[in-house]
């Protein structure tokens, strides 16, 4: 009892010490890692997370340490102690960020720990479906896909067959590090298809009699959801690729034929209707794909340009075309044959894309006026029940619309009120708005 105790009290001086970047390299120099991972092969159950801490403050950052762990078959060491069952949750944390500190040192170290954990250890943590633990775990992989190599093993996570990244997050957990991983995954490399088609629904959604869920899977749903504040949050830490932007509204125009249009929505995102959770979620990524700025040499077209190069504007005026009008302008006219808003903001959601797209674009501005749209787009800056921020979005984009076009300001110039139009609001205060017709404008008579 008393070798243990003055045991305990030696690793928690080390403990201290390796917290600093002095101690850390005095310690490289006396060769206390390689110690502490022979002792490890032999350890009590007691000692493993206390050791595994000071590991990993010994390679956080200092060379000498990295190295040791790599020449002296550290990640093997500490493979074989993930597999036991004496890893608990703060063992398995602990040990993947010390795996983490060790792969951040170079090619060799990455190589080193893939070839150890990866596929099957790594499938094992994932499916203990902690959040912890699966931060630490994204954060390994990330890491390992980083730099030389990282796109042979990204492909070789992307082909796991047995859905490593599947297990990650499907538990619905949105650490940082699983969306750096899935931003990487997703939007900045090819493989955004090939994992959501992966996850799609199973026979289990398929047999469901709601038919909502016969397209999309609640995790494909999550996983636009994860994409979506990634985009969203870190605009300017991402680069997105053109083919990732095209495959999101291949997924909206999907989701747009299967929604039930005429069922109206009551629930913001998410409404925990995977098909509608995919319509909406797809919608705010091409929202913040119109809007995307790469000012690198490297981008040859922007997402935007392949998108409208795609048909993305016509998908969306369509679809705006086919709603009825916002409820305030709906008390006065009728909306039969209308298809409804499947969730609360679709509508916003629309207006936002058209937005983005009309930005110093005059072929886009042209277009609308030419089709005739006008009208519709200025329709929208009103506010909304249903579709909070309507009237701002409206707004910006009606501006879009006319900066620097002449033809579209002259056309809204010479737009006349040709018939009445009155609200239960207006009615209720005795009043009502008609057609001056020497002049063509609006005006509001009292009618009590």
């Amino acid at each position: 009892m008393v070798q243990a105790a003055e045991s305990e009290e030696t690793l928690e001086k080390l403990l201290e010490a390796s917290k600093r970047p002095e101690g850390r390299s005095h310690l490289a120099t006396a060769g206390t890692l390689v110690t502490l991972l022979n002792r490890l092969c032999n350890t009590l159950p007691d000692d493993t997370l206390l050791i595994f801490r000071i590991l990993r403050n010994l390679c956080a950052g200092e060379t000498d340490n990295q190295n040791a762990f790599l020449n002296n078959g550290g990640s093997v060491v500490v493979q074989a102690i993930l597999g036991l069952s004496i890893a608990t949750s703060e063992i398995r944390r602990v040990g993947l960020q010390l795996l983490g500190n060790v792969a951040l040192a170079g090619e060799e170290h990455r190589a080193a720990v893939w070839a150890a954990f990866f596929p099957v250890r790594f499938l094992e943590i994932a499916e203990f479906r902690e959040s912890e633990v699966c931060d630490a775990l994204c954060m390994v992989l990330d890491t390992c896909c980083s730099s030389d190599g990282g796109r042979r093993r990204l492909e070789e996570l992307c082909d796991d067959e047995k859905g490593m990244v599947t297990a990650a997050f499907t538990g619905g957990y949105e650490e940082e590090w699983l969306e750096w991983l899935l931003t990487k995954i997703c939007i900045e490399e090819p493989y955004f298809l090939h994992l959501f088609e992966k996850i799609g629904p199973t026979s289990d959604d398929y047999g469901r009699a709601d038919k909502k869920y016969t397209l999309f899977s609640s995790t494909q749903a999550f996983l636009l959801k994860l994409l979506s504040k990634c985009l969203s949050e870190r605009p300017g830490d991402i680069s997105m690729s053109n083919d990732f932007a095209l495959s999101i509204l291949k997924i909206f125009k999907e989701a747009t034929n299967v929604t039930d249009f005429f069922s109206r929505g009551t629930s913001a995102l998410p409404t925990g209707f995977p098909t509608i959770d995919v319509l909406g979620y797809s919608l705010m990524i091409l929202r913040d794909s119109c809007a995307w700025e790469d000012h690198s040499l490297a981008a040859l077209e922007a997402p935007v340009e392949s998108l409208l190069s795609a048909g993305l504007m016509e998908v969306v005026l369509i679809s705006l075309e086919e709603l009825e009008p916002p409820s305030i302008v709906r008390r006065s006219v009728v909306t039969e044959g209308k298809k409804m808003c499947p969730y609360r903001g679709f509508r916003r959601d629309l207006v936002s894309v058209i937005g983005n797209c009309l930005h110093r674009r005059k072929e886009v501005q042209d277009k609308i006026r030419m089709r005739n749209a006008i009208p519709l787009l200025l329709q929208q800056c009103v506010l909304d029940d249903e579709n909070p921020f309507l009237r701002e979005w409206g707004l910006l984009t009606a501006r879009n619309l006319l900066e620097g076009n002449f033809e579209n300001q002259q056309y809204v110039a010479e737009l006349q009120l040709l018939d009445s139009v009155n609200t239960p609001e207006i009615s209720g205060l005795g009043l009502k708005v008609e057609v001056d017709k020497s002049t063509n404008r609006a005006k509001l008579v009292n009618i009590s």
